[in-house]
């Protein structure tokens, strides 16, 4: 079975996702940590990110794995180091490339292949998974997205104000919907959940709920 949570920053999609996955015995993938990869990859060459076609070549040739819930990234835990906000911005710059969205879609279908997944993303339900036994997509406020992230960073030492991270949310919101190539929307037939007053166990909880009952149809057919 494959489950797939898709939806803008700050929703709560990646701790939702990865707890549910736990608790149903699935396996996670985390994509957005696989564009920030390939963006840290590219801040490391200092590469422009404008540049198309040298951002694909990176992309091309990065080998990127997942062990323990950690990202490795040629050999390096990059798991922490990607949580930068410029990583966070970059992310969602070389998110638009088409090329490195065939790359890094081939390589989530790989994961998916033969195996119960819970993954997370902008286009699981739409582009890479379209025929998923189980599609969300959740929302959530501006100004709650914007505090989870806050929250996220001053764990981290970083110290942003909300205005700023509201700025810089709908900047990329904008970006990641108008894409040419996998744009940000919900799935014709995904459950859009607004988490804006739910706390994440209790949104886990209930995607979990309705995974066990499309489960139970499925078996029954």
């Amino acid at each position: 079975m494959i489950v797939t949570i898709d939806g803008p920053a700050g929703t709560g999609k990646s701790t939702v996702a990865r707890t549910l996955a736990d608790r149903l015995g699935f396996e996670f993938l985390n994509t957005g940590a696989m564009y920030r990869a390939v963006a840290y990859a590219c801040r490391q060459q200092d590469l422009d990110l404008a540049d198309d076609r040298a951002v694909a070549d990176v992309a091309s040739t990065l080998e990127i794995l997942f062990v323990q819930n950690r990202l490795i990234l040629n050999g390096e835990d990059v798991t922490d180091a990607i949580r930068c906000q410029q990583i966070t911005q970059s992310a969602s710059i070389v998110a638009a490339n088409p090329a490195v969205r065939r790359r890094l879609v081939e390589l989530q279908r790989l994961v998916g292949r033969d195996t119960n997944l819970v993954t997370e993303g902008r286009d699981q339900g739409t582009t890479v998974f379209p025929k998923a036994e189980c599609k969300f997509f959740l929302t959530a406020s501006a100004e709650e997205r914007a505090r989870r992230r806050q929250r996220e960073l001053e764990e981290k030492g970083e110290l942003i104000s909300l205005a700023e991270l509201i700025e810089q949310q709908e900047l990329r919101d904008r970006r990641d919907e108008n894409r040419a190539c996998s744009p940000l929307q919900p799935a014709s037939d995904a459950l859009l959940i607004d988490t804006t007053e739910m706390s994440l166990a209790e949104v886990a909880s209930y995607l979990e709920l309705l995974v066990q009952r499309a489960s139970l149809t499925l078996n029954r057919r």
